[in-house]
């Protein structure tokens, strides 16, 4: 064995070192507090510990009127004085009514909303409004996204603000509230969704330890199914194939009768398209047209499933071999089940790496302040500086001119450069995650080789094939691990790339639909030489090219995809089918046993997608390493072939068991 692609190695650590200087650089620069908190008129970030506005975590608007959308709010700066406030206003109250009331508790009231430096309450309300020291009026407020936006709400179609439908602008005239609705019309969407947010948050809370019990179950399950399949592969298998048939076929009963059920029933036939986006999501399983379409996806998924094992029942036995010698290999190296803990944890490493350089490099960026201007000003929207402002020509000419906080940029050469380093970052996310996960296919595929290719097994298997396998991986074949995750991380940039603009020019002649269904298919092809790069000291682009170099033990009835199929996909299916139709039965309390024990929820679908998408990771973790395992099996029975011919000079190394199996029909009978 040699070194292979030492190029591609020297390559990955330069980038390496150059992706943690750009983490370096946007840690120094980049703020993440400009993302968490708030930002007043002058720059100052509310509810930040260690600063005056400690104890002030909302912003409040001096004006909400003048904001077009509070969505813009959350990006762009409003033309309004803003402030930093200990809580939003739970009154309708102007600064004429607070100056003029008897008692001084209006006013210390109203004070709190006003700049921080008001502090004469006997200055006259006029000159108060006109220097901006205190909004003219406030009004009933809520907080959103930590932003006081008018508690609007609609009653029998009339929309009102604190039960009132008009309310004193603090000019002398009365207002309707629906002039504030234009300031605040979309944060109703917002609130909406926040409030499903806090429901399915609710739901969790109540229900994670059910949760977390239906994911033990799946692990338990999978690993007992594992330990079945080393002595029961065949009959698991088909046990396997009618489950998912079973399961497949209640699904379509189950719609069937919803479906029937709603029959007559008022408002059942009012079509998606009619009802449109609802945030209670309980509404759509009162239509029949909802029960209809996953009755139709149901009965679709079961006739491809069956026609499937129709075509290919002779290709069963050949999944049943190989399951069966997957079984022994993994059974002979039982700590490759725990190996993609490490590839996940190496995953999270990079994820986190990546986001956090990301948040950085986006909060790096400086205070750029602006001129704001009620009316008609030549130097509106021009940048300006707090700390002469007051002193400059502007105010001259604009006497109502104010120099507000705008928003977060810089004109240095590093801030015109960020979105270069944000596509560097993505680059290198994508060219580690590819490194990482081709590192494990590698070390699996290499334990996996060594089983095959012992001669006597396993007497002279490795010790510590795995530890063996990560070793030589390392040692021989980095660079052609990051010559082939860089080749994916260019294809999945270009890939997303295509995405983007397919999704952009949606509906014209220009869709990029086979691009990237090209793309696609080249990352699949190039992970497919993984396999062959392990028990090969190969560099990658000849690995690519000795994965196609099999045709002979290709034949119709040994064709991979068909066996690959037959071996792989059913099991993880099952397994995380069956804690999900458990969750199902126990969260909408059908189980008698438990109906009481059962939590009650908002929406049950939470904890049972929950279990559902858990389960399937887990299975999908202890299976891939069966899939890594069939797939260097039968390259290696593929490479066996190729190399030797049954003869006592050039024995066979498969097993006795996949030799009568594949080898069945498919030699010429002087090998045979």
């Amino acid at each position: 064995r040699g070194c292979t692609d030492v190029v591609c190695c020297v390559l990955l650590v330069l980038a390496i070192v150059g992706y943690v200087v750009v983490g370096v650089v946007a840690w120094t620069h980049g703020d993440p507090r400009k993302v968490i908190y708030p930002t007043d008129s002058r720059g100052q970030f509310c509810g930040q510990q260690g600063t005056p506005n400690e104890k002030k975590p909302f912003l409040f608007y001096f004006d909400i009127v003048k904001c077009a959308s509070p969505l813009v709010l959350l990006e762009f700066q409003c033309p309004t004085t803003q402030i930093c406030v200990s809580k939003c206003p739970d009154r309708y109250l102007t600064y004429l009514s607070a100056y003029g009331s008897r008692g001084p508790a209006e006013l210390e009231y109203y004070r709190q909303f006003c700049v921080p430096e008001f502090k004469n309450l006997q200055k006259p309300p006029i000159q108060v409004l006109k220097d901006k020291e205190c909004p003219a009026m406030i009004i009933p407020s809520t907080p959103l996204a930590r932003r006081c936006f008018p508690a609007i709400q609609a009653k029998k179609g009339v929309i009102m603000v604190g039960n009132e439908t008009t309310y004193d602008d603090g000019r002398g005239r009365r207002r309707n509230v629906t002039e504030l609705l234009e300031g605040a019309k979309k944060a109703n969407v917002v609130l909406e969704t926040r409030q499903l947010a806090m429901k399915i948050f609710e739901d969790y809370t109540v229900s994670w330890y059910w949760i977390i019990i239906g994911l033990v179950i799946a692990m338990v399950a999978s690993f007992i199914f594992i330990v079945l399949l080393r002595f029961l592969a065949g009959i698991m298998v088909w046990v396997m194939i009618v489950m998912v048939i079973l399961v497949l076929g209640y699904g379509i009963f189950h719609c069937y009768m919803e479906y029937a059920k709603l029959k007559g029933e008022a408002g059942s036939d009012v079509s998606l398209a009619e009802l449109g986006f609802q945030t209670d999501l309980r509404v759509y399983l009162h239509l029949r047209q909802t029960w209809l379409a996953f009755m139709i996806i149901l009965c679709i998924v079961e006739v491809v499933i069956i026609l499937l094992l129709i075509f290919l029942r002779k290709r069963i036995l050949i999944a049943i071999a190989l399951i069966k010698e997957a079984s022994r290999a993994v059974g002979h190296i039982m700590t490759s089940l725990l190996f993609p803990l490490c590839t996940f944890f190496l995953l999270c490493l990079c994820i986190a790496y990546w986001a956090s350089t990301a948040v950085f490099l986006s909060t790096s960026n400086e205070a750029i302040y602006k001129v704001f201007n009620e009316t008609a000003c030549q130097f509106s929207g021009q940048t300006c500086k707090p700390e002469t402002f007051n002193t400059s020509n502007v105010t001259k000419l604009c006497p109502d001119a104010q120099c507000l906080f705008a928003f977060y940029g810089g004109e240095t050469a590093y801030h015109k450069y960020l979105i270069v380093l944000q596509f560097f970052n993505v680059f290198m996310f994508f060219w580690l995650a590819n490194f990482v996960i081709a590192l494990g296919q590698v070390t699996l595929a290499g334990a996996f080789a060594s089983y095959y290719w012992a001669f006597k097994k396993p007497d002279d298997m490795p010790a510590f094939p795995l530890f063996s396998a990560f070793s030589r991986a390392l040692r021989y074949h980095t660079g052609s691990l990051a010559f082939g995750s860089l080749i994916l991380a260019i294809v999945q940039v270009i890939r997303v790339t295509l995405e983007y603009l397919d999704h952009r020019l949606k509906g014209t002649k220009a869709e990029m639909a086979n691009d990237v269904g090209k793309c696609q298919g080249l990352e699949v092809c190039w992970r497919l030489s993984y396999p062959v790069l392990a028990p090969r000291n190969l560099p990658s682009l000849h690995s690519s090219h000795e994965n196609n170099s099999f045709p002979s033990c290709f034949t119709p009835s040994l064709h991979p995809f068909a066996v690959f199929l037959l071996s792989s996909l059913p099991q993880p299916f099952t397994l995380f089918a069956f804690p999900g139709i458990l969750a199902f039965f126990f969260f909408t309390h059908r189980i008698k046993l438990v109906q009481d024990t059962a939590p009650s929820l908002n929406y049950y679908w939470v904890p049972i997608l929950t279990v559902i998408v858990g389960s399937y990771l887990i299975a999908h973790g202890f299976f891939s390493v069966y899939g890594m395992c069939v797939d260097t099996l039968f390259l290696c029975f593929c490479e066996d072939l190729e190399r030797n011919d049954g003869s006592p000079e050039r024995p066979y190394y498969m097993s006795p068991e996949l030799s009568e199996i594949l080898l069945k029909g498919n030699l010429e009978p002087s090998k045979s």
